[in-house]
């Protein structure tokens, strides 16, 4: 069963770029509903990209970067008896993509002494590249799973 939820709906492209993906993470960055500044925020991170890989679309990077932290399976407490399991289960599309601009907004959001523009730019690239503290988080969540393979079983 799908369901279309009012962002789903509401939701357009940005205006730069066009990309709903660009969208919603700019939406997921806003504070106190200051898209504008949400908006100056990521184009000038896109922009910096755009200056560190050159020969990419700043777009492209971030898309690769979004899909590279994106978990495919994680792990779910599922209460058997009197007993709790860490059951690894397949993570949906809507839910991994909501993971994956979370966990890079916490890294970006817990690193200090720069603008958010240049640290979200850095997390992008380190993404991109595959390193940093989100995909050091999405490795975790899959390297959870893989240990507690054993329960899979109890997945409905």
């Amino acid at each position: 069963m799908s369901r279309i939820t009012a962002s789903k709906k509401q939701l357009t492209g940005d205006p730069l770029y066009n990309s709903i993906l660009v969208s919603k993470f700019t939406n997921c960055l806003m504070w106190d509903g200051k898209k504008n500044a949400a908006r100056k925020i990521v184009y000038e991170a896109l922009d910096i990209l755009a200056k560190k890989v050159p020969d990419v679309s700043p777009l492209e990077v971030f898309e690769t970067a979004l899909n590279n932290v994106k978990p495919a399976i994680e792990v779910r407490s599922k209460r058997v008896g009197g007993a709790s399991y860490q059951v690894p289960m397949p993570v949906k599309a809507n839910r991994a993509q909501s993971l994956c601009i979370r966990w890079i907004l916490m890294a970006v959001r817990d690193k200090k002494g720069q603008p958010t523009a240049q640290k979200l730019a850095n997390e992008l690239f380190d993404a991109y590249n595959k390193q940093g503290v989100a995909y050091t988080k999405r490795e975790n969540v899959h390297r959870m799973a893989e240990a507690n393979k054993a329960f899979a079983h109890f997945a409905n």
